[in-house]
């Protein structure tokens, strides 16, 4: 084989998107683990995303992958990588590693999706440090029985309307995740493009209001089904809760409005993602019956 270049780009065109989308699935299929994000797939073909790509190609084929998303404000910037099972082994993941985190500039980080073995060891070999960990949380649907879905006075639920909900939905997810990295940055595009996908149910997106301001939003409670595993799985995509609303119990109420949601549809296993060091959303789904299954860690360099 021959040397490996690095091209990097503001916007894939068809060809490039397709490939790396085939590229991606190998890799998936090949470790059980998605190598990188659905913000980061969807931004392959957004005209509008914010994300740079940089494809390592090594014999006129791309056998490498980096989403790379910069800092903004006080977020830095977030890499993801993939490399062909096919090409492992000829130091393509270290370099688009070591490319993204310098082209992300000080404190850039990058995603281990499963944290696998060959990830740990690239980590150790570049230096890096653990600056993050994303628990995946799962739970049968079946057993143990689900608490029963009681609505407090004061609180009515209703699922998803349509776009006139958008807005709400923003200004929530703003102020409930202003310390997100990803989260915290949703703009109408991303809502637009998750309507489109074809996963997207609108009586899978939960909405909690004050009967008295029902304009106002509480909270939310987005879920999703993984159509593309078999059998198929469930996800506690986004819950969202007011600041000015929290401590009223909304965020295990949506959860709970969602599992049951989700149960009814006939799915065997559900998932949800949380920081680490989220204790009280920890907590919560523990008491809900989730338990760790893996982790995601992002990596930096060290100080």
């Amino acid at each position: 084989m021959g040397e490996t270049t690095l091209q990097w780009s503001q916007r894939l065109d068809a060809e490039a998107a397709r490939a790396v989308r085939e590229l991606l699935a190998r890799a998936a299929a090949a470790d059980g683990v998605a190598p990188v994000s659905e913000q980061a797939v969807l931004s392959l073909t957004a005209a509008d995303a914010e994300a740079e790509h940089l494809v390592a190609v090594r014999d006129d084929v791309i056998a490498g992958y980096a989403n790379l998303v910069a800092a903004h404000s006080e977020h830095p910037a977030m890499a993801e990588v993939a490399v062909d099972p096919a090409a492992r082994g000829n130091g393509i993941g270290a370099e688009l590693v070591s490319a993204a985190l310098a082209r992300g500039g000080p404190g850039a980080r990058v995603w281990a999706h499963g944290d696998r073995p060959a990830a740990k060891a690239l980590a150790t070999r570049l230096g890096l440090r653990t600056a993050r960990e994303l628990w995946q949380m799962r739970r049968p649907l079946a057993t143990p029985e689900l608490p029963e879905l009681a609505v407090p006075d004061g609180i009515a639920l209703r699922t998803y309307e349509g776009p006139a909900d958008d807005a709400e939905l923003l200004r929530v997810n703003s102020a409930a995740f202003a310390w997100h990295p990803e989260q915290g940055g949703w703009t109408e595009r991303d809502i637009e493009l998750r309507r489109a996908e074809s996963w997207f149910d609108p009586k899978g997106l939960f909405i909690a209001v004050d009967p008295a301001d029902p304009d106002r939003i509480l909270g939310f409670h987005w879920t999703k089904v993984h159509y593309e595993q078999s059998p198929p799985i469930g996800e506690v995509y986004v819950v969202g809760i007011d600041p000015v609303a929290q401590g009223r119990g909304l965020g295990r109420l949506l959860t709970l409005a969602g599992l049951h949601y989700l149960r009814e549809r006939d799915l065997a296993e559900v998932l949800l993602y949380t920081e680490a060091d989220n204790a009280a959303a920890v907590h919560t789904y523990t008491r809900l019956g989730f338990a760790p299954a893996h982790i995601d860690v992002a990596y930096s360099a060290r100080d």
